[in-house]
């Protein structure tokens, strides 16, 4: 055989060199690809999970173009936290150690009034004369197991001692609860009749329970109007005495200054629609959070033309008709516009050294940049023509990848919620749920041409009667302004529209008397944003939920091709 010669390799050794050298190029390029992801990688939200979908909806190209279906945003008490968010939640909780009353709970309660072996001899108990004893821890628990066994969406927290009812054999409750699909901590109230007898096992039984706020007897203390040397009583509704919305002050002029402030001047945003100004607000406060600022909020609002009847702007609302501002004071530093600049001015007035203020006068200018600035104020004034003075765009290009909106900090006002427990409440929480979208939509033919049939009173009979069982409560959520519009579905069930309940906002209602406080002694209009936020909540608790998108029509929410 032949030798190779000194310069020529064999090709197998040459196909060899070619695949290393190959594998190694796929290598580097693969490291290089990782590289490039890592860094541009924008992890998720970790306080909202579903953070992109709502970038999206919002932002969907970098002209600041603003749209949306003037549909309401879930909020902070309707979203699911991550680990990460629920753990800094329930530490910001004023009663995050309140426990669920479980059956676990119960019986171990239980054991404790009647000892370990009451379960194997249920005749060792005795109940004096027979009676139904309103005062006997036992008859608390049979009230704790029935609701527990009949009431399946609610979360029962704490209850009241039982007082006795208007007959014998009756006897009121009060209590405190959440609802399921509410992820807030927040706590409600209801007070129950409960007609009870004794069983053969000589035990508490709970036959049947009345409506809500049945049990007037266990109701908390009314206001009383009594006159000197009568007995009668003029029953005003109570307030809710857990809501604490006071303005906090700063206190003194060294506290003031030891403070670092972010201040938004108002921009394009202001008399926009609720969801622009929540996508804006929540910028602010991110920004804030970021730069660990204290945000000067204004509590001043304005009302955007499409919630009004008068179909006008309407300026002088209260950020606290909408929104929790007690739970705001409690998960963000916040200080109010008014108190701040009332205390800016008296520094400054009181003082040479004037407060080191940083005025920044283009949203161009990133957090990044202002992060390190070591200024007492910073002052970002949107003074541009729109879009460039929304208040947003601070949170647009970079910044979005250090800005998170804290969306866990903004609740609806409980104000609002109270009413949404009330009506659910009122169908004992068993009620099913549908979403019918009418109004300028089921008019525009060229957008959704089949809206307007799909949703016609004939049109909704013949699909619910396909997936919730007669007889059943139905709640309508609804933008269709004829409340009889509906009537031909009342033949198969029992529908429930928002109007039923008027004198939960009526110059009666605890509501009515609540807000007034917050407006200097004038009435309050239960306006167009308060009505969808009820709506769409109660909406939320109905155990089955029709949509009008995805089970009326098929039509495109945002019209035609949008799908």
């Amino acid at each position: 055989m032949k030798d190779s010669s000194p310069g020529t390799e064999p090709i197998g050794q040459n196909l060899i060199k070619l695949i290393g050298n190959l594998c190694f190029s796929v290598f580097v390029f693969s490291v290089l690809v990782f590289t490039v992801v890592a860094i541009t990688y924008q992890p998720p939200d970790p306080w909202l999970e579903s953070a992109p979908a709502l970038t999206r909806l919002f932002t969907q190209s970098e002209n600041a173009t603003f749209k949306n279906d003037n549909s309401i945003l879930k909020t902070g008490e309707d979203l699911q936290l991550s680990p990460a968010g629920a753990s800094a939640a329930a530490s910001a909780s004023p009663d995050s150690g309140a426990n669920p009353i479980t059956e676990a709970v119960i019986e171990k309660a239980e054991e404790g009034i009647l000892g370990p072996s009451s379960k194997a001899d249920p005749g060792s108990c005795e109940i004096a004369g027979g009676a139904v004893n309103c005062s006997d821890p036992r008859l608390l628990i049979a009230v704790e197991k029935f609701n527990l066994r009949v009431f399946k969406s609610i979360v029962f927290l704490e209850y009241q001692a039982p007082v006795s009812g208007s007959k014998p054999g009756e006897c009121d409750v009060a209590y405190r609860f959440r609802n399921k699909k509410e992820k807030s901590w927040r706590k409600y109230r209801d007070f129950r009749r409960f007609r009870v007898e004794i069983g053969d096992n000589c035990e508490y039984k709970v036959m049947h329970s009345g409506g809500w706020h049945s049990g007037t007897n266990a109701r908390r203390p009314s206001r009383s109007n009594a006159t000197r040397g009568t007995k009668a009583k003029i029953l005003t509704p109570v307030g809710d005495n857990e809501i604490n919305d006071t303005i906090p002050s700063l206190g003194s002029d060294a506290n003031f200054r030891k403070g670092r402030y972010l201040y938004y001047s108002p921009g394009g945003d202001y008399c926009k629609e609720m969801n622009h100004y929540l996508w804006s607000f929540l910028c602010g406060l991110g920004e804030a959070m970021y730069l660990n600022r204290t945000f000067v909020l204004d509590l001043n609002m304005c009302l955007a033309a499409t919630y009004n009847p008068s179909n006008k702007d309407e300026e002088g609302k209260d950020f606290r008709y909408y929104f929790d501002f007690e739970h705001l004071k409690e998960v963000a530093s916040i200080v109010e516009e008014g108190e701040f600049l009332k205390d800016w001015k008296k520094w400054d007035k009181s003082h040479k050294k004037k407060m080191p203020v940083r005025k920044v006068v283009t949203y161009k200018v990133t957090p990044m940049q202002l992060r390190k600035d070591k200024s007492s104020i910073i002052w970002r004034q949107f003074d541009a023509p729109e879009p460039e003075n929304y208040w947003y765009r601070v949170c647009e290009g970079q910044a979005a990848k250090y800005i998170q909106r804290p969306w866990h900090a903004i609740w609806k006002s409980k104000r609002l919620m109270n009413i949404v427990s009330e009506i659910s409440g009122r169908m004992d929480w068993d009620f099913d749920a549908v979403h019918v979208v009418r109004g300028e939509k089921a008019q525009n033919k060229e957008l959704w041409p089949h809206l307007d049939a799909d949703t016609s009173p004939d049109a909704l009979l013949l699909k619910l009667k396909g997936m919730i069982a007669p007889w059943r409560n139905l709640y309508i959520a609804t933008n269709e302004p004829f409340y009889n519009y509906f009537d031909k579905l009342r033949s198969q069930y029992k529908v429930h529209l928002l109007d039923d309940y008027r004198e939960l906002w009526s110059n009666t209602s605890e509501w009515h008397n609540e807000t007034m406080l917050l407006n200097k002694g004038r009435t309050v209009e239960f306006d167009g944003y308060m009505r969808v936020a009820v709506d769409t909540e109660v909406l939320y608790r109905g155990k089955t939920r029709v949509e009008t998108f995805y089970n009326l029509t098929k039509d495109c929410k945002d019209g035609i091709n949008t799908c």
